[in-house]
């Protein structure tokens, strides 16, 4: 038998080892695999980044109707009323964020001619004035004494002077009244729900406060409102 040589012994070993060689097949399968991997996490980014952006702006828009109608409702209501009396006019801003419900009552009163010839049946100088129903006692029945006593009056905000206002008392629309303070009142919020502000026609206000009235704060002479125009902007 042939003895086989120490040196062929090391280069066969040597061959035994040796790592295979990767088929081409195999290596242009792997790189479909990576591609094909690659494009469907791309693809599946595209489309969940792209759905992300439009629902962003899907509600985006739908606020910004949302906004558009609420301000086209709230520019629809008047801000605003003139009241044109026998004495010239008073402009009053109305306070819809404070007392929504008096002034929507107000406002759908004006419009259908409520407050029209409607007379001013008591004058209380220096504390109130008073348009509405003369059948009605009203608010000011009950404030004529204290009406002479101003000296000691609180004077923050909610107790000025030219405060538009109505009773709390319960009423139904015809008997719907306006109270138009000439000084600051103590009572007012226990007395009068304030929905509005004269912001132009004090000196009318304060010429209606001066006429003549009798012993029960009644002018002598026909004073009242002849109409009442409603304004957003003045």
């Amino acid at each position: 038998m042939a003895r086989i040589k120490p040196q062929a012994l090391l280069q066969q070993s040597k061959k035994k080892k040796g790592p295979s060689r990767i088929s081409v097949n195999t290596v242009v399968l792997y790189s479909l695999i990576v591609v094909v991997m690659g494009f469907f996490l791309y693809a599946t980014y595209r489309h969940w980044a792209h759905r992300s952006s439009f629902q962003e702006e899907d509600h985006l828009s739908v606020l910004k109707g949302d906004n558009v109608i609420a301000d086209a409702k709230t520019s629809d209501v008047p801000r605003y009323a003139i009241l044109n009396t026998s004495k010239g006019s008073i402009t009053v801003e109305l306070y819809k964020e404070g007392s929504p419900e008096v002034v929507d009552e107000f406002i759908d009163l004006c419009q259908r001619g409520h407050f029209k010839g409607m007379p001013f049946h008591h004058v209380i100088k220096n504390f109130v004035i008073q348009g509405g129903n003369t059948d009605r006692p009203g608010a000011t029945e009950g404030w004529t004494l204290r009406g002479k006593h101003n000296s000691q009056l609180d004077t923050s905000v909610k107790h000025e002077a030219f405060m538009l206002g109505t009773s709390k008392e319960k009423r139904d629309k015809k008997s719907f009244e306006l109270f138009i303070t000439t000084a600051p009142i103590p009572d007012l919020n226990e007395k009068l729900i304030v929905f509005g502000r004269v912001i132009k026609g004090e000196d009318v206000v304060q010429e209606i406060e001066e006429v003549d009235t009798d012993e029960h704060y009644q002018p002598k002479s026909s004073i009242g409102i002849i109409n009442v125009t409603l304004k957003q902007k003045v």
